[in-house]
């Protein structure tokens, strides 16, 4: 996982850290990114509006959030932080709540850290991952997770992925979005997971995936046949023509496997 701790040191690593709210959290983890040189405290109060502007969309899987807003000026180099909790703390997230886990990446632009998100989306795709960064005892532990190999395996059984690739779309390639409030956060992560879930299919050729920021979805929804999304971001689409479907849990390719299934009637 060298992606993901080329960005994050051992410094950036925070346990058991005190936040009253949702904003005291995004702040704690944002005041890291500043302590590291990674950004400015502009960037973290940017980080904190785009929650509120937003909604929870940041809350991707349970009990973690990945804040995060548009690149600009306060970013200072590509990097993230890991701040875990104390007491969780809800963010008003139906599904996901309450958090205790937060990650916050500043990025200079949308490609720095796409394979980061990548390595970050498989480790949460490991129940046996999670309940070791949850457990972890000291930084140095939480990095040693990140480096390793996934422990286990979510998702659907080999009857299954055989049928999907068997229904695998006769035509040629064909796109789905992934939308988030910015396009670099969120909507990145969720597109790594869809890919996973496309590799095990054997549909990677048959279709890509597209991480893309709500205002640009819009423009670009008739070159796709679906959105995947969160249920605040599908809200704020409203109706574009094709399906959005929501997805609650962005780390969990047992749920994305679901909606695909659902998307192609699989």
């Amino acid at each position: 996982m060298s992606a993901l701790t080329d960005l994050l040191s051992v410094d950036g690593i925070r346990l058991d850290v005190e936040a009253e709210d949702w904003r005291s959290a995004v702040r704690a983890s944002g005041q890291v990114l500043v302590d590291e040189g990674i950004s400015t405290a502009e960037y973290t109060e940017a980080m904190v509006r785009n929650v509120e502007e937003n909604g929870p969309y940041i809350v991707i899987a349970p009990g973690f959030a990945l804040a995060h807003t548009r690149p600009f000026e306060a970013v200072l180099k590509t990097g993230m932080s890991w701040v875990r909790l104390a007491s969780p703390v809800a963010f008003g997230h139906e599904s996901n709540d309450p958090v205790q886990l937060v990650v916050a990446l500043a990025a200079v632009d949308s490609t720095a850290h796409t394979a980061a998100l990548a390595a970050l989306a498989k480790v949460l795709a490991d129940g046996d991952n999670v309940r070791a960064l949850q457990q972890a005892a000291s930084p140095e532990e939480v990095l040693r997770v990140l480096k390793g190999e996934p422990t286990g395996a979510e998702g659907q059984g080999g009857s299954r992925a055989a049928s999907a690739k068997d229904a695998a779309p006769a035509l040629s390639e064909q796109k789905i979005l992934t939308v988030c409030g910015n396009g670099v956060g969120t909507s990145l992560f969720l597109k790594n997971t869809l890919e996973q879930v496309l590799d095990r299919w054997g549909w990677s050729r048959q279709v890509s995936v597209e991480a893309t920021d709500t205002i640009s979805a819009k423009g670009k929804a008739s070159e796709a046949v679906a959105i995947l999304t969160s249920q605040e971001i599908a809200s704020t689409l409203g109706d574009v023509g094709i399906p959005v479907k929501v997805v609650r849990d962005f780390s969990s390719t047992t749920e994305v496997d679901a909606v695909l299934r659902d998307t192609y009637d699989v």
